[in-house]
């Protein structure tokens, strides 16, 4: 009975050792240290960076709305820039 346990272990440690690309030792440990860094630095952080900006947002928005302003340039009037044929605005003084 006990060597059906150890044997089940062993069979254990082995398909550990094999889904981890058959590398032992240091090796394994820093391959896992370097995909977990890659990783963390690709995916984890600018997630929880921009949930932590959203709620920076969220919360100006929220305390004073006179005071969060978008920062987005505005859309332009197409007449004004010309694209678009017409009557234009005049900032001329009206005539009396």
């Amino acid at each position: 009975m006990a060597s059906n346990w150890r044997r089940s272990m062993g069979n254990v440690r082995s398909f550990v050792g094999n889904s981890m690309g058959g590398l032992r030792g240091s090796q394994s440990l820093a391959s896992w240290v370097v995909a977990g860094t890659i990783a963390y630095f690709l995916w984890v952080k600018p997630a929880q960076d921009l949930k932590k900006e959203q709620q920076a947002r969220a919360a100006l928005a929220v305390a004073d709305p006179n005071q969060y302003v978008e920062k987005r340039r505005p859309i332009a009037d197409p007449q004004v820039t010309g694209l678009i044929y017409g009557n234009k605005k005049k900032t001329d003084k009206p005539q009396d």
